[in-house]
């Protein structure tokens, strides 16, 4: 990754100089990575974020602004997507340009609030609201930051103002102590390299769409599913750590101190590990995965949706935003409409089991909890799997084969549940417990 030695160098000869000297070399350096990936295409992202500077200086701290940045960001994007789109999964310039799209999509909206009364604002929004008025050269060094401007993560302007200024070290006036935890997540990402790397040849989403896939047995094809769905995730994985390091090593990751006075540097982190490995819970994915992209989300569009007064119409606009910033093929809409479909059952399953006395001392019967934990863990990485296989065959044509072949049982089982769940709630939960919530 192009952006360690480049952390080494600013962390050196740059940490404590002017900062219009800072958001230079980001811009540079930021732009030549841009030039040495996709040559003179780098001109997309240097027209959105000049127009994305106009738009702050000639609309200001108006709706408008947000308004037209929203339209005219997303409508690039989606452009963009729609005149290089082909049937495979491509690195163009698209990929580092979705990223940018939220970056400058935040920003406007973060101008937007500091024009506000801070009592009006909630506290998250409070931190980020940007109170002065950024100049060309820093919206553009915030934008071609090194660390983040291929993969991410997503940061905002505050953050990065705070990093040029200096202040994201846990040693005031000093650089940052922050190697040694860049290092473990650059490993910890090369071992998730490895692992891809030794299994990409032999587990591949190629073979779904093979007769031999086909002629296999249920239960194989399932398992294979399965296998593949948690595999196929760790090429992200490894992106981010790698890039997550680079954030460290620069001193944009440093997050504050826990109680006990250790230093944090999880501020750009996109994947927790242990949790990602471990959880048995789609929600637990959900949470441990693409985390700044998700916090985005909730940030600048699950939480603005409030006035709607309904929480799954917005959870719904939210998965639909984020299906179509991923690009405009059939596969992104059915992997999150999946998503949607998985969490609100999920979420009827744990109710259930919380509120029937008879399913929570089952639940809580020591002996039986490794049990539990498998049969969830098979459900959970099984439809993984089966989300996933839209998500990385795009077109409807190639997922339609293999949803074809193991009988949409994703879409079987979890409609199922949707519909019967209800009447079991009903019929397990005793009436008292349903008084007592009412009251």
């Amino acid at each position: 990754h192009p952006g360690y030695p480049l952390a080494l160098f600013y962390r050196h000869y740059l940490f404590y100089k002017d900062s219009y000297l800072i958001h230079l070399f980001h811009t540079f350096t930021g732009l030549s990575i841009a030039y040495f990936n996709f040559g003179n295409q780098l001109c997309h992202s240097l027209l959105c974020v000049v127009l994305q500077f106009l738009i702050l200086r000639l609309l200001g701290r108006t709706v408008t602004a947000v308004l037209v940045t929203f339209g005219l960001q997303m409508a690039y994007l989606l452009a963009g997507y729609y005149y290089t789109a082909t049937g495979n999964y491509d690195i163009k310039w698209t990929m580092p340009h979705c990223v940018l799209t939220l970056k400058l999509i935040g920003l406007a909206m973060d101008y937007f609030d500091g024009g506000k009364d801070p009592s009006s604002l909630t506290s998250e929004q409070q931190k980020y609201a940007i109170r002065g008025v950024p100049s060309l050269l820093e919206v553009a060094g915030f934008s071609y930051f090194y660390g983040a401007f291929l993969v991410g993560p997503q940061f905002s302007m505050n953050h990065y103002m705070m990093l040029v200024r200096g202040q994201l070290t846990d040693a005031p006036g000093r650089i940052p102590n922050s190697a040694a935890p860049a290092v473990k997540r650059l490993s910890l990402g090369l071992v998730y390299l490895v692992g891809y790397t030794l299994l990409s040849p032999h587990i591949t989403e190629d073979y779904l769409l093979t007769e031999d896939y086909e002629n296999r047995p249920f239960w194989f094809r399932c398992m294979y599913m399965l296998i593949w769905g948690k595999f196929v995730l760790y090429k992200y994985v490894t992106c981010w750590l790698v890039t997550e390091g680079v954030c460290i090593l620069t001193g944009l990751g440093f997050n504050d101190f826990t109680e006990a006075g250790k230093a944090k540097w999880d501020a750009c982190a996109n994947m927790k590990v242990w949790l990602f490995e471990t959880t048995p819970r789609f929600t637990g994915t959900i949470a441990s995965f693409n985390i700044n992209t998700n916090a985005w989300v909730a940030r600048y569009f699950f939480k603005r949706l409030k006035f709607l007064g309904n929480k799954e119409l917005s959870q719904g606009l939210s998965l639909l935003f984020l299906a179509l910033w991923h690009g405009l093929h059939s596969g992104y809409l059915v992997c999150f409409q999946m998503e949607f479909l998985i969490v609100v059952v999920e979420r009827q399953a744990a109710r259930l089991i919380r509120e029937s006395p008879t399913l929570s001392n089952l639940a809580s019967v020591t002996v039986l909890q490794p049990v539990y934990y498998l049969v969830q863990q098979t459900i959970h990485w099984l439809f993984m799997g089966y989300s996933m296989t839209a998500f990385c065959l795009f077109t409807w044509d190639k997922w339609l084969q293999v949803y074809r072949s193991i009988y949409f049982l994703g879409h079987v089982f979890f409609l199922s549940l949707l519909l019967i769940l209800p009447y079991v709630h009903k019929a397990m939960v005793p009436r008292k417990e349903k008084l007592k919530k009412m009251e």
